[in-house]
């Protein structure tokens, strides 16, 4: 079993240890062929805060950490 990764921007540092992560997903619509613009944000573990608003993140699933947070920061991309 593979463990699912994302890369997303980091949209929300405000509770502690944990940032919102929104991560793009586009596609061509089945029928008329435009791209698509689909968003989906995914609260992640960050145990030192070290992510700020704006920096693009990878992050990977984990055992559930709380009773929304399932995915964990696992590099920091670029910063803000």
């Amino acid at each position: 079993m593979a463990v699912k990764e994302r890369v997303g921007v980091v949209v929300s540092t405000k509770m502690d240890k944990t940032a919102v992560v929104a991560v793009e997903n586009r596609s061509p619509h089945p029928k008329y062929g435009k791209i698509v613009v689909k968003t989906k944000k995914f609260k992640a573990h960050d145990p030192e805060n070290q992510c700020q608003e704006g920096d693009r993140v990878r992050i990977r699933e984990t055992r559930p950490l709380s009773k929304t947070k399932r995915w964990e920061i696992k590099t920091i991309l670029t910063a803000h």
